[in-house]
């Protein structure tokens, strides 16, 4: 495992996990989002796509991310291994909702300086009614992108619970 992808819906953890497996395997980590907005307003970087290029090329790295659709492939191609977080919604929504309750009460800066505001709450890009609506969504296409033959060299691990993931975090 050294190009990994930490893929999943929102508020399943992918960060979290991503960063402690970077730790464990001393592999650097990229926060996709951070790569991705970089201005206000969710503005994307002008060299998102080259920046991601870059880091795929690289002998090791792990991202918190399935993949924009402007990178995925690459990222896929790319890839040795891919770690789902295949959490039901009775799971990532307490998550995405206490997550985003508390940047949103606290105002906190997050990638490109932006911040989720109480209008945001009310728009379907939001990240509790996205995690909401895309969740079967998201499950077909990573299990769709493991079945392709195109990324058949990739080791894929798929957790069904974040218990365990938990106990296969202990062992790496």
């Amino acid at each position: 495992m050294k190009r990994i992808l930490v893929a999943g819906i929102s508020g399943a953890g992918k960060t979290t996990l991503a960063q402690a497996v970077a730790a464990r395997l001393y592999l650097p980590f990229h926060e996709m989002d951070s790569l991705k907005f970089t201005g206000p307003d969710w503005a994307t970087g002008p060299d998102f796509v080259e920046q991601v290029a870059a880091i795929a090329a690289r002998p090791g790295w792990i991202i918190d991310s399935l993949g924009y659709p402007e990178v995925r492939d690459l990222l896929w191609e790319h890839a040795d291994t891919v770690i789902w977080l295949d959490y039901p919604r009775a799971v990532v929504m307490p998550r995405i909702l206490r997550r985003s309750l508390r940047r949103t009460l606290f105002r906190e800066r997050i990638f490109g300086g932006n911040v989720e505001t109480v209008s945001d709450w009310f728009r379907r890009d939001h990240p509790a009614w996205w995690a909401w609506s895309q969740h079967a969504a998201r499950r077909a296409e990573i299990e769709r992108r493991t079945r392709d033959p195109r990324f058949a060299p990739l080791h894929v691990l798929r957790f069904a619970s974040p218990r365990r993931a938990e106990e296969w975090l202990r062992q790496v």
